[in-house]
């Protein structure tokens, strides 16, 4: 059972890790930043999410698992505020990509 574990948690992990990447290369090739924050939060709370479900069962016990899932909503919240925020304030400005 402990080796099923950390196989999940081996390709969990390395999902998370592989939306992270696409998420930076979408930073760094699309033109402006409506799309590069499009594309930068929904990796990064897809990816975060992964890592945090492949940690879950290692993090042994009930607490070390509740702060894990803190802090990934905690992620989730700020991604969600500061997004529309940044994008908002580049419209207004009409800051170059």
């Amino acid at each position: 059972m402990s080796l099923l574990l950390d196989g999940f948690t081996l390709v969990a992990v390395f999902a998370g890790i592989l939306f992270f990447v696409a998420g930076t290369a979408g930073l760094l090739r699309f033109p402006d930043t409506s799309s590069r924050l499009h594309a930068l939060t929904k990796a990064d709370h897809l990816g975060l999410g992964l890592i945090v479900l492949g940690l879950l069962p290692q993090a042994g016990g009930v607490l070390p698992a509740l702060k894990l899932l803190v802090i990934w909503a905690l992620a989730l919240l700020a991604g969600a505020t500061v997004g529309p925020l940044i994008a908002r304030l580049a419209r207004e400005e009409d800051a170059p990509p």
